[in-house]
């Protein structure tokens, strides 16, 4: 006899989920962030090891340029939206090193790179977003700011460069100023490259024992040190005041090089492919235009 229909199905047993890296280097919004917490030398979703590190880099790069076309294509199309990446880090945590390892596997002719340095005295007349804006990536664009607006509130903070209260008005305006980019286009990844106090000291170490990267080293490097805590508080700040849901922060172990690269290869690929863009139409009659181009 068959069994009666009850109306209750037995589920199927559902397969494991692959963690999405934007869900586990997410800083939670809402919550206190102690940077202490993190460990710079972690691994957190990724491959095992340096070599598979490597290869699970090159194997996205692919993908990721596929997606770029695709973006910079969209936007002959009217489509507005473009990607942002900050990098934000202490020295040596390796926002350059991204740049060239990252960002190399892109086109570069669908790349806006801005590094910001100390504020020229014409950009010191005007608020302290202006200069930001002007270097914003174009419809289509992948835009990388190595440093941003957040150095305004970092080392204005640390170096007492500015009043503590219109320090405490600027988180608030970075969040419209990222809520007005947000609706007009911008995908924000926003990543603080997470450095140990001990590698740091071996990086510049390298540096100076060097000749061929004595131009990468300044004495103001061992004073940035010197305030390190100061530096620890305030990027915690940055982060806690400054993670939304329309540009949220990622915290990004930075000790490992090769993790390091992977890492935010892969926050970019899930952006770019949450984003999904598409080859516009075309505007005219393909088969028309095919036959008279065989009759040239």
């Amino acid at each position: 006899m068959a069994k009666k229909d009850d109306g209750k199905r037995k589920r199927e047993p559902r397969e494991p989920r692959e963690p999405v890296l934007c869900d586990v280097l997410r800083v939670p919004a809402g919550e206190r962030v102690d940077l202490g917490s993190y460990d710079a030398s972690a691994t957190p979703a990724g491959p095992t090891g340096k070599a598979a590190g490597l290869a699970a880099s090159a194997a996205l790069a692919p993908r990721l340029a596929a997606l770029q076309d695709r973006l910079y294509a969209s936007s002959t199309g009217g489509d507005r939206r473009r990607l942002l990446l900050v990098l934000q880090g202490m020295d040596t945590s390796g926002k350059g090193g991204t740049v060239k390892h990252v960002i190399g596997l892109f086109n570069p002719s669908g790349c806006r790179i801005h590094a910001f340095k100390a504020p020229t005295p014409e950009e010191r007349s005007h608020p302290f977003l202006w200069r930001v804006m002007r270097a914003l990536p174009l419809p289509g664009e992948i835009g990388i700011f190595d440093r941003s607006h957040y150095e305004d509130v970092l080392v204005a903070r640390v170096r007492d460069l500015a009043p503590r209260p219109r320090l405490d008005l600027r988180y608030d305006e970075i969040n419209r100023f990222e809520k007005s980019l947000a609706d007009d286009g911008v995908t924000l990844v926003k990543v603080f490259l997470h450095l140990s106090y001990e590698e740091q000291r071996s990086r510049l170490l390298e540096r100076l024992d060097n000749p061929d990267k004595h131009w990468k080293f300044h004495p103001a490097d061992i004073d940035d040190r010197l305030l390190w805590p100061a530096y620890q508080d305030a990027y915690a700040l940055a982060l806690e005041r400054c993670t939304t849901d329309h540009a949220p922060w990622y915290v990004v172990p930075a000790d490992r090089k090769w993790y390091r690269n992977w890492a935010i290869s892969t926050l970019l690929l899930e952006h770019l492919e949450a984003l999904a863009p598409a080859y516009p139409p075309g505007d005219f009659d393909v088969a028309q235009c095919r036959a008279r181009l065989l009759e040239t």
